[in-house]
């Protein structure tokens, strides 16, 4: 779509084809499973008949990236597994979101201070789009964030230019983490 951009001011075409496009975006969204640790659990409520996301048009789990536009990390993410989300995330096609789910995906939780092993943020790995707090969150607060997701899907438009990706992570922590890991050991290798 980049050769569209920026070719029309807001009108009638751009505005009805932002419409078109952002209806289907908002309402096929196509949710990876990707579950880390407890938060996975709730997760996979949120999927079940109680909750029942196919009223949101997202109710199909893919069990690949390529064929799905959602990632929703869900758990403790270690420095191990922090090259595997984002080789995940560089697999998905675009346009692509991302959920961060629980305390210890969106800040490291617990571990915190003391886990020398845990991501400090799945900020730091890959752009997130809908922070879900708690620990671990309930359902209806992940339903919460899939709302919010459709939200800023809606007011998308493509006669701008794309938010900015992190293409460019850093191999190196920043000086938060290498503080709190004793002495920088790399955050991300790149496989």
């Amino acid at each position: 779509m980049s050769w569209i951009q920026n070719k029309f001011e807001e009108g009638l075409i751009v505005t009805s084809l932002d419409w078109a496009l952002n209806w289907a975006r908002q309402n096929s969204l196509w949710p990876m499973t990707f579950g880390l640790a407890c938060c996975a659990i709730e997760m996979m409520a949120t999927g079940m008949s109680r909750f029942d996301l196919d009223r949101f048009g997202m109710g199909a789990f893919r069990p690949t990236p390529r064929q799905s536009d959602l990632m929703i990390v869900a758990g403790t993410v270690t420095y191990k597994m922090a090259s595997r989300v984002r080789r995940l995330y560089n697999q998905m096609a675009d346009p692509k979101y991302v959920i961060a789910m629980g305390a210890c995906t969106i800040g490291g939780g617990p571990y915190f201070k003391h886990g020398y092993h845990v991501v400090k943020g799945i900020d730091l790995v890959v752009p997130v789009d809908v922070y879900v707090p708690g620990c671990p969150p309930r359902p209806e607060a992940l339903l919460e964030g899939l709302m919010r997701l459709q939200d800023k899907i809606k007011g998308a438009t493509i006669a701008r230019e794309k938010s900015p990706q992190l293409s460019g992570i850093s191999s190196q922590p920043d000086k938060r983490t290498a503080e709190l890991t004793a002495g920088g050991r790399e955050l991300l290798a790149d496989s």
